[in-house]
């Protein structure tokens, strides 16, 4: 068997403050941003949902697997089919290029670094060992 050592890593101090600072003003950014990259998002599936209905309708005579249910308590008709599609007929889903951080994770984050950072700041230490970095690099 063979023994893997340790890696023994050490950071200038003065990078790793950089680097939570700057992955800090990106976290309140983003969190910023959220409600509006949201917005916009649920924008374009809507657009893309109206997209599916055009095309579920204009092709629902090649439908096959047709399915119905007629709930009398309420007048609804629910009708489900399959419809046999080619990749490339089929309009792209949109997709999150954000990601959704919730007020408790968020405010649990910033803390976080602003406590490593502000603790670096008060080390004499000129380099950031292992393990101190690995209780870190999650946010870097």
């Amino acid at each position: 068997m063979s023994r893997q050592k340790a890696i023994s890593v050490k950071i200038a101090t003065t990078k790793v403050i950089k680097a939570l600072e700057t992955k800090l003003e990106q976290i309140k950014k983003e969190y910023a941003n959220q409600e509006a990259n949201e917005a916009k998002f649920q924008k374009e599936q809507e657009k893309y949902n109206k997209t599916i209905m055009k095309y579920a309708l204009d092709n629902v005579a090649k439908a096959n697997n047709v399915r119905t249910n007629f709930r009398h308590w309420n007048g609804t008709l629910n009708v489900d089919f399959d419809l046999d599609v080619k990749q490339s007929d089929f309009p792209k889903q949109p997709e999150r290029d954000f990601e959704v951080i919730g007020h408790h994770n968020y405010r649990e984050m910033v803390e976080e670094i602003e406590n490593a950072i502000r603790i670096l700041k008060m080390t004499d230490e000129e380099v950031v060992s292992t393990s101190t970095y690995n209780a870190i690099a999650r946010y870097l």
